[in-house]
């Protein structure tokens, strides 16, 4: 298997996808959608949607459309966080993905807006997954994954973890809180990712732990790395500011642990997660793959 040459056909599949769910810009909220659509084609290595379809081949054969929703759905959920992460009131972020910001080709107030109608719109088309079957076993499956799709970025998922993280921004954070923060800022969505996919694909309740279990080390050693990155990646290579977690007074893992420590840990974490998929008896070598190279990239 050629990996590279897998991801390009993924990555292309996926955009397609994306394009023909985003709303067209015309109307006299016109500006909002131009902005929604800014921020959501900036590119990006659309690791969620991805992970959609790739639990869902572990599970699975043949792909199916009701999964074309979801995987457009997570991607605007995760757009919108970005935007608004960006934003002066928050990380105060200039660059995204080697472009500027939302707020900063927008504004603030329409950054905001966009954020607001990316998250509103995510739900409005994954629920057109409803209008993609008319089998009840399926059609109990969409309304499983929307709970899993309405819960896991929320207030008790990746908001939560973004509340805790804002609350304590320049102050020393317990090793203890700032597991909570990432658990629920990152990996919640990374869970979402890999649970719908299962949910969708007919994986049962048992499985769906194991699934749930590995997302949540890989999402932990995903924001570690990202620390580990922020303080010895550049710009060029990134695509956004480096040293951000200092400049904004932020505690993570690595300021805690150290940076040798931390590497340990990323690796410990993925081979959990690996064990854990393993454990399932499936086989999907692209995902195993695509989880070592998530969790061990350099940008």
């Amino acid at each position: 298997m050629n990996y590279n040459e897998e991801q390009n056909l993924r990555i292309a599949y996926i955009e397609e996808i994306i394009r023909n769910y985003l709303p067209e810009e015309k109307g006299y909220q016109k500006t909002v959608l131009e902005a929604m659509n800014y921020s959501v084609l900036a590119g990006g290595k659309r690791i969620r949607p991805m992970l959609i379809l790739e639990t869902y081949r572990l599970f699975a054969k043949d792909n199916d459309k009701v999964l074309e929703p979801f995987i457009a759905a997570i991607e605007m959920i995760h757009t919108y966080s970005l935007v608004h992460d960006d934003l002066p009131a928050i990380d105060n972020d200039d660059y995204r993905r080697g472009r500027k910001t939302t707020h900063v080709v927008y504004g603030e107030a329409m950054a905001i807006l966009a954020g607001d109608a990316l998250l509103n719109y995510a739900y409005e088309v994954a629920t057109r997954a409803f209008d993609l079957t008319e089998d009840t076993n399926r059609l109990l499956q969409v309304a499983k994954a929307l709970k899993v799709l309405a819960r896991k970025p929320g207030i008790y998922g990746m908001i939560g973890g973004q509340v805790v993280d804002v609350e304590l921004t320049n102050s020393e954070i317990p090793k203890e809180k700032l597991n909570f923060i990432y658990e629920l800022k990152t990996s919640a969505l990374i869970e979402a990712s890999m649970m719908i996919g299962a949910i969708l694909a007919g994986a049962n309740d048992k499985e769906l732990l194991v699934v749930e279990e590995a997302a949540r080390n890989i999402g932990l050693a995903f924001q570690i790395q990202d620390d580990i990155l922020d303080v010895t990646s550049s710009v060029e290579v990134l695509g956004k500011p480096i040293n951000s977690d200092e400049k904004n007074n932020k505690t993570t893992y690595v300021t805690i642990e150290g940076i040798n420590k931390a590497q340990k840990d990323v690796e410990k974490m993925s081979k959990i997660a690996i064990d854990n998929l393993t454990s399932l008896n499936k086989e999907n070598q692209f995902l195993f793959e695509l989880i070592h190279k998530l969790i061990n990239r350099e940008k």
